[in-house]
């Protein structure tokens, strides 16, 4: 029997991935390196959510669980842009 897990992700890579480069212009000083550690920062502060298909998540959520998943995105981006822009700063200062 042949499976096709190719559908299967993490329901908030997509979106963390399209806030961070959305976000890359307010932050014009982060190279590209600095904006996928930003991703994965903030993607380890989030919970994994694996779906198949994001829309089927998404019909199925409250405007409250929506609501939450937008708090915690917001706040999982501000946190990895902070450390990421601090970790770079301390690393300058060192050399």
């Amino acid at each position: 029997m042949v499976f096709n897990f190719e559908q299967v992700h993490n329901y908030y890579e997509r979106l963390v991935l399209e806030d961070v480069a959305r976000m890359s212009a307010v932050h014009p000083d982060f190279t590209h390196d600095m904006l996928a550690d930003v991703a994965c920062v903030a993607l380890n502060r989030l919970p994994a959510r694996y779906v198949r298909h994001d829309v089927d998540m998404m019909f199925y959520l409250t405007e409250h669980e929506r609501h939450a998943i937008e708090q915690s995105m917001a706040e999982a981006l501000a946190f990895a842009f902070a450390f990421v822009a601090e970790r770079v700063a301390k690393r300058s200062a060192a050399a």
